[in-house]
C-alpha cells in the first residue's frame, strides 16, 4: 500500500509538471505602420515633388501588408507665432492617390499658389482600421519662379567624348544625367553653370542616353532629355611634327615627334621627286624614324608623313621637308 501510494504520487506530480500556467491574454496586433522620417519636397518646373518611403513595418514589428489611407498636408509657414501641431490641424490635405504597398512613393502637387511663398510639408498613412501613423518629419520649401525647362538639348560626337549643347537662361546651374547600356535609370554625372558639357568617359559604340535639368539653389526644372548618341571614331589622329630630314650613309633619313594618341596605329611616309606628285612609299611604321635608302645621289626629294588610327582615320600629311639626296 505504501507503494502504491507513493507511485500515486509521483503521477500527480509529473501530470501537474506537464500542464502549463495560464498566462496574460493575447491583445490583436494594431497594425499601425511606423512614422515615415524621410520626407523631402523640391520645387520642380511648375510643381511641388513630395518624397517619402513608407515603412515596411508596424510599430509591433510586424510587416505592413497594406496601407488604406494617406493624409498628406501642405500649407503656408504663418509668419509668426508657429505651432506644428496647429498648423497641422488646419493645414490643406492634399488630395493624393494612395499607395497600396509599403516602399518610395512620390506625390506631385501645383506650385502655382505657392509662389513666392515659404510652405511646410507633413504626411502619414493609416492602416484598414483607420488607425493612423505618426506625422512624419516636416520639410520646409521656399516656392519661387518655376525655371525653365532645358530647350534643344543636343548629342555631338568629339574628339575627347561626346559634347552636349542646350538653351537655358545663363543664370541658372546645370545637372546632367546619364544612362549608358545595360543601366536602367539615368545616373548624375555633373553639375556645370554653362549651356554645354563634354563628357569624356564614353567609350565607342556604346549607346548613351542624356538628360539636362536646371537648378538654381533648391529649385529644379523638369528633366530635358533623352538625348541619344553612340558614338564612333570618325576623328583621326593629330597631323605629326617636327619633321626634319638629314643625309645618311647611302639614304635620307627622317624623324619627326610621337604622336600621343593612344589609339595610334602606324605612320605613313610619302615622298616626291624632283616636285612630282607625293606617292606613299611606306606604311605600318610604329615608330617616328624612317630611313629611306630608295634614292639616287643628286636628286631633288620632298618628303611628308601622316599618322593613322586603329579605326583607319588618317591625319593631314605633315608640312612638307627637302633633301638633295648625297
Amino acid at each position: 500500500m505504501r507503494a502504491l501510494a507513493t507511485l500515486l504520487c509521483v503521477a500527480g506530480c509529473v501530470l501537474v509538471a506537464g500542464c502549463g500556467s495560464v498566462g496574460e491574454p493575447l491583445y490583436p496586433a494594431l497594425n499601425i505602420p511606423q512614422r515615415i522620417s524621410d520626407l523631402v519636397a523640391v520645387e520642380r518646373g511648375d510643381k511641388i515633388a513630395i518624397y517619402f518611403t513608407i515603412p515596411a513595418l508596424t510599430t509591433e514589428g510586424l510587416a505592413v501588408r497594406t496601407v488604406s489611407s494617406l493624409d498628406l498636408r501642405v500649407d503656408v509657414n504663418p509668419s509668426s507665432g508657429f505651432n506644428i501641431d496647429q498648423w497641422t490641424a488646419s493645414a490643406k490635405r492634399v488630395a493624393a492617390p494612395t499607395p497600396s504597398q509599403p516602399g518610395a512613393f512620390r506625390v506631385d502637387i501645383p506650385a502655382g499658389e505657392f509662389i513666392g511663398k515659404e510652405i511646410l510639408a507633413r504626411v502619414r498613412v493609416g492602416n484598414t482600421r483607420g488607425r493612423m501613423s505618426e506625422w512624419s518629419n516636416f520639410v520646409v520649401v521656399n516656392v519661387e519662379t518655376p525655371l525653365a525647362k532645358p530647350a534643344d538639348l543636343q548629342a555631338h560626337p568629339s574628339p575627347e567624348g561626346v559634347r552636349l549643347t542646350w538653351s537655358a537662361p545663363n543664370e541658372n546651374s546645370f545637372r546632367i544625367f546619364r544612362k549608358a547600356d545595360q543601366e536602367k535609370e539615368p545616373a548624375p554625372i555633373a553639375t556645370t553653370d554653362k549651356p554645354e558639357y563634354v563628357d569624356t568617359f564614353t567609350e565607342y559604340g556604346k549607346a548613351y542616353e542624356y538628360y539636362v535639368q536646371g537648378i538654381h539653389e533648391k529649385t529644379e526644372s523638369d528633366v530635358a532629355g533623352p538625348a541619344d548618341i553612340t558614338p564612333k571614331d570618325i576623328f583621326a589622329p593629330a597631323v605629326p611634327t617636327g619633321l626634319t630630314v638629314s643625309a645618311g650613309v647611302s639614304a635620307v633619313e627622317l624623324a619627326w615627334e610621337r604622336n600621343t594618341e593612344p589609339d595610334l596605329k602606324e605612320y605613313r611616309i610619302y615622298r616626291s621627286e624632283e616636285n612630282g606628285p607625293f606617292v606613299q612609299i611606306a606604311d605600318g611604321l610604329e615608330g617616328p624614324s624612317y630611313s629611306d635608302r630608295k634614292i639616287e645621289s643628286g636628286k631633288h626629294y620632298k618628303y611628308r608623313v601622316a599618322a593613322v588610327d586603329q579605326t583607319g582615320n588618317r591625319s593631314d600629311p605633315s608640312q612638307p621637308v627637302e633633301i638633295i639626296a648625297p
